[in-house]
């Protein structure tokens, strides 16, 4: 069973994480805006994985006994220069997460709430590759600069991007990360 005051930040985590998945669909409308459909399909994935990590959180407040409470979302923002400041809000983005969990994580061990610091440590584990993936793709477009051929390279290597995640969770995150029923 949930603390009050856990299920408050657990509740404010799910809509962080909501937000996450808004940002990056306004990301994919801005890259397809631009031609570049391989940075839209990246960002679109990035999507569906914040959606997981949303339905998550639903699902966990769920079954502790705790009440989810879905606030407005922010509108994000739609206007970027370029893929190098969608990659830069992406890590600030990531990182502000991170610290996210991370507090999250502390107020679970003063809290003593052993089930949610053992649910929060596959974010914890998450965190550290966002914020690889995005470090990675932030190098790619620092030594690309202002070269069009580069970035079209880039765009296409974006673009074989898969999503990973299940998409469909009404029977629950848990059937859905095992699939279709054989």
């Amino acid at each position: 069973m949930l603390t009050k005051k856990v299920e408050e930040a657990l509740n404010e985590q799910l809509n962080r994480e909501l937000y996450s998945a808004y940002l990056y669909m306004s990301i994919s409308s801005s890259c397809t805006n631009r031609g570049l459909k391989g940075f839209a399909n990246w960002f679109m994935v990035q999507y569906h994985e914040e959606m997981l990590h949303a339905m998550k959180f639903y699902e966990y407040i769920n079954l502790q006994g705790g009440r989810v409470a879905l606030k407005a979302l922010a509108q994000p923002p739609s206007e970027f220069s370029s893929p190098l400041e969608m990659f830069n809000k992406t890590l600030e983005h990531e990182q502000f997460i991170t610290k996210s969990i991370n507090d999250l994580v502390e107020l679970s061990i003063s809290e003593k709430d052993h089930a949610t610091q053992i649910f929060l440590h596959w974010y914890v584990t998450e965190q550290v590759e966002e914020e690889s993936n995005d470090n990675e793709i932030l190098a790619q477009l620092r030594i690309i600069r202002d070269d069009a051929q580069a970035l079209m390279m880039l765009d296409r290597e974006l673009a074989a991007r898969m999503t990973t995640v299940p998409t469909e969770f009404s029977k629950g995150v848990q059937a859905a990360l095992k699939g279709p029923a054989a």
